[in-house]
């Protein structure tokens, strides 16, 4: 039987690109592909295959849509590959750039496989072989490996370092640091790891501090500082002290100003400006922020006067030996355009004709407002007339002006003798005297005495009462129902919810003023939150119930209050994060307490309402209910909660009753317990009444019950066993009645 024909070169990479295909419509074919060409692109394969694979693999490590795991896996399949591949002193430059760019994928995830299996020490010793080749050849290889080197050293460095994220394997998977790295990992040491990084840092930073360095290389360099300055805070400062020392101009000053050298000078002077923007405005609260804003406007400057004056300058002429050289017009010479105003064009004209001086029609039918931003075209314009001339700046104005005066004569509407006003004069050219003697003094006074009274009366002034405008007076606005004023009051409410939401928590904690301490003393949350819940307590204190009668008919506020929808709004938002939020809670149930003791005070005078609603113990009630099950056993706010309230009644310290229903809770509920007890005198009796009911009711919370109440209480133990003894107790120890 024959031999199949042997495929080309050609259709074998044909074939392959069919494979790449097909992973990118279906990543889960990735590890198959990559386990199936991994024989076919090794150190003895011919350099297409060798260029093919190691590229799908850089993509195939790169690529997002692959999970974590997956890669992880496929990783130590691949390293044995990387590593024959890397060592070749003769490999391809293609390759090799694949190689390393797959490499720095890779790394984090061989040191997290080696974090979390200690015992698979190959797998790290492979990959730091690869690392060691690599930083060998970083400084002796062409430019576009050596930006490959310095992306891979800041994988390294990243991995090599601490995070800002205090619980790594809570985090982002993606962010492997050394702080997952165990104290007594057997193949990782963390003090030598962050000695590594430091040092590969600095390595990496002397791109910007040698003055030889290639361009690309710089700009490659920057490009990797933005991650290492938000995600590693300990190389920050490093990193912005040496942007502070690198003057991206200085290619300018040390030769000449080629097109090929601006085009250089003007990335790395963009990438500078840009890399610090960025971070400035990412943390605005940086102490550097103010440098390197200040920094980057000094780049921008200096880009623009050393571009700027390089075009105005004119090459100097250059006179060879005794040859005469013809002089040169310099008169007529002028470093600022010339502008050549010409008349209107007779007949209508737009606006935009009369500001217009160029004669070029293609920069005439150029819409501006439809191409370039309003903003964009407003810097452009800030900045073209901050360098003109402030000669030719005149002139054009003027140039303006007597188009506008043209404009306006030419388009002067004639008078109409007819509806012209009494005060306008005609022209002189149109008067025609009137050819009569005119009438003297004493012939005026005979001709008005001799003249009716109603004719006298026409010729008095008119009486222009009935043309004047009437006074314009506002319609008042519609009544309100209650339930409309209730609404609206709630969108206020939701408003300053809103607003307070957005503020941060202080960074120190002020000591509280008092019950009647100014509420809105500044415009923190703790002042917001005072307003708040003085609205809901104190605003309607005493209207909650009152009917509006009127001849027989009563009209009540609405069944749904504004102090109601407050305290909602507060319920809601101290259970969102009640850890952190039990100090409003506190703040919140002293203003009702407060409230409703006033209340009571003046309730207690003869005629007034001894009605009042007992709001308190409603909400702190309803606020136990609502996060005790969420309770664990080293929970502290139950005990803060309990000791800060101004008062606890039975019906409040009977929930720490309930909360020992939960085997692994009863330590917090009688520790809490037991701190009223100690600290709280007034309220001694009634939590040792709730320890006695725990005692009965549970019968696994007894021996720690009886601890405490055998110092506080130390007859009811003995009674209680003694009468349980001869009488039946129910299957949690309570005693069943007889």
């Amino acid at each position: 039987m024959a031999a199949a024909p042997q495929l080309s070169v050609a259709d074998q990479i044909r074939q392959l690109e069919g494979a790449r295909k097909l992973v990118l419509k279906d990543v889960s074919y990735y590890s198959q592909v990559i386990q199936a060409t991994l024989p076919i692109i090794g150190p003895s394969s011919q350099v297409e295959f060798r260029r093919w694979g190691s590229e799908f693999l850089a993509e195939a490590f790169a690529t997002p849509a692959v999970q974590l795991n997956s890669k992880e896996t496929l990783s130590l399949v691949v390293l044995d590959i990387l590593k024959s591949l890397v060592d070749d002193p003769k490999q391809d430059v293609l390759v090799l750039r694949s190689v390393i760019q797959a490499a720095a994928s890779i790394y984090p995830l061989a040191m997290r496989w080696t974090i979390n299996n200690s015992w698979d020490t190959t797998t790290w010793e492979k990959m730091t072989a690869i690392k060691t080749r690599i930083r060998d050849i970083w400084d002796t290889a062409p430019l576009t490996i050596r930006i490959c080197c310095v992306k891979f050293v800041q994988r390294v460095i990243l991995a090599h370092t601490s995070s800002v994220n205090p619980e790594p394997r809570r985090g982002d998977p993606l962010d492997i640091s050394r702080n997952m790295v165990p104290p007594n990992h057997p193949a990782l040491d963390g003090d030598q790891l962050e000695a590594e990084a430091s040092g590969l840092l600095d390595r990496m930073l002397s791109a910007l501090e040698n003055e030889s360095s290639d361009p690309l290389l710089v700009d490659a360099t920057l490009n990797t500082l933005s991650i290492l300055v938000r995600q590693r805070p300990k190389t920050s400062s490093r990193i912005l002290n040496t942007l502070f020392n690198f003057n991206p101009l200085r290619l300018a000053t040390t030769s000449a100003l080629t097109p090929k050298t601006k085009v250089l000078i003007k990335s790395m002077e963009k990438t500078t400006r840009m890399l610090l923007t960025h971070l400035y405005k990412r943390h605005p609260d940086n102490p550097l922020a103010g440098r390197m804003q200040q920094y980057a406007e000094r780049l921008a400057r200096s880009r623009a006067e050393i571009f700027d004056e390089s075009g105005r300058k004119r090459a100097m002429v250059e006179q060879a030996g005794a040859v005469e050289v013809k002089r040169q017009r310099t008169a007529a010479l002028s470093s600022q355009p010339q502008v050549e105003i010409t008349p209107l064009r007779p007949g209508a004209n737009t606006l935009a004709e009369i500001f217009t001086f160029t004669t070029n029609e293609g920069i005439k039918k150029f819409s501006v407002g439809d191409t370039i931003p309003a903003q964009l075209a407003a810097k452009i314009s800030v900045r073209t007339i901050a360098q003109l001339d402030a000669e030719i700046l005149q002139r054009a104005i003027n140039g303006v002006r007597s188009r506008l005066t043209a404009f306006h004569e030419a388009h002067q509407q004639p008078i109409n003798p007819e509806t012209a006003p009494l005060d306008v004069e005609e022209d002189e050219d149109d008067y025609e005297p009137d050819y009569y003697a005119a009438e003297d003094n004493e012939q005026l006074i005979n001709k008005l005495d001799s003249s009716p009274v109603d004719d006298r009366r026409d010729l008095q002034a008119p009486v222009l009462g009935a043309l004047a405008l009437p006074a314009f007076k506002l319609s008042s606005a519609p009544t309100l129902n209650p339930e409309q004023a209730a609404r609206v009051g709630q969108g206020a409410i939701t408003r300053v919810f809103g607003t307070m939401q957005t503020l941060e928590d202080p960074t120190t904690k002020k000591p509280k003023a008092g019950l009647n301490r100014l509420a809105a003393s500044s415009y923190e949350r703790d002042s917001w939150l005072t307003v708040i819940a003085r609205l809901a307590t104190r605003a309607n204190a005493g209207l909650d119930e009152i009917f509006v009668k009127d001849e027989g008919s009563s009209l009540t506020l609405p069944s749904i209050s504004m102090s109601d929808s407050i305290r909602e709004m507060l319920y809601t938002y101290v259970l969102e994060d009640f850890r952190k939020r039990i100090d409003v809670a506190v703040t919140w149930l002293s203003e009702e307490w407060y409230k409703e003791r006033v209340q009571q005070r003046f309730a207690s005078t003869p005629g007034q309402s001894n009605d009042i609603p007992a709001n308190y113990e409603k909400w702190t009630l309803r606020l136990l209910d609502a996060f005790l099950p969420y309770l664990h056993a080293q929970d502290k706010v139950l005990t803060r909660f309990l000791s800060e309230l101004p008062d606890l009644t039975v019906a409040i310290l009977s929930r720490a009753n309930t909360l020992c229903q939960d085997p692994t809770l009863v330590n917090l509920a009688l520790t809490s317990l037991y701190y009223l007890v100690v600290f709280r005198p007034p309220v001694k009796n009634i939590a040792l009444d709730t320890i006695q009911n725990i005692w009965t009711d549970y019968e696994y919370a007894r021996p720690m019950a009886a601890k405490y109440l055998q110092r506080w209480r130390p007859g009811f133990v003995e009674e209680a066993q003694q009468s349980a003894a001869g009488t039946p107790m129910g299957t949690n120890g309570a005693v069943i009645a007889t």
